[in-house]
């Protein structure tokens, strides 16, 4: 029986510059899942973890960047994952960081860009990623009235 499975989380790191840029990461061609895909952060909870560290985690580990803000989104992906016969339901994150700060990969990416919205649509394969850049973009970025209410406290402001 296909199982429901809650253990993967996904942020869009982005930036305010003018315009702002969203982060896309390309895998590396070792990878076994998804090898050379460009994509948003993701990864898994950890056991304990809850879902918005796990974001925080992932960021740092795969980008070694420092979320300066970060905050929950109206949007959650699911996808149908066929190598463990199950529907994966995962949060979608927005994490916002210094415009200067530097991206230093881990082994699991290549290479890395900043783009703005549609150039980072256009280069993401998965449609709930590139949903999550446009969501960002308006419940995040924009001054929208219920960015106030998704922000998550990180303790660094």
């Amino acid at each position: 029986m296909t199982r429901l499975n809650f253990e993967i989380v996904e942020a869009v790191v982005f930036r305010r510059k003018a315009p702002a840029q969203f982060l896309v990461l390309r895998r590396s061609d070792e990878e076994t899942i998804y090898p050379g895909l460009w994509q948003i952060v993701s990864g898994g909870i950890e056991k304990g973890e809850k879902a918005y560290e796990a974001a925080m985690r992932e960021i740092r580990e795969e980008t070694g960047l420092t979320v300066s803000r970060l905050f929950n989104t109206p949007l959650t992906n699911t996808f149908y994952f066929f190598t463990i016969d199950a529907v994966n339901f995962s949060p979608v994150f927005a994490a916002e960081v210094d415009a200067d700060a530097e991206v230093v990969l881990s082994p699991e990416h290549t290479e890395y860009r900043w783009l703005e919205q549609a150039d980072a649509r256009e280069l993401l394969v998965w449609p709930g990623q590139k949903q999550a850049i446009d969501v960002v973009s308006e419940y995040v970025i924009k001054d929208n009235p219920s960015r106030g209410f998704m922000e998550i406290s990180t303790g660094r402001r």
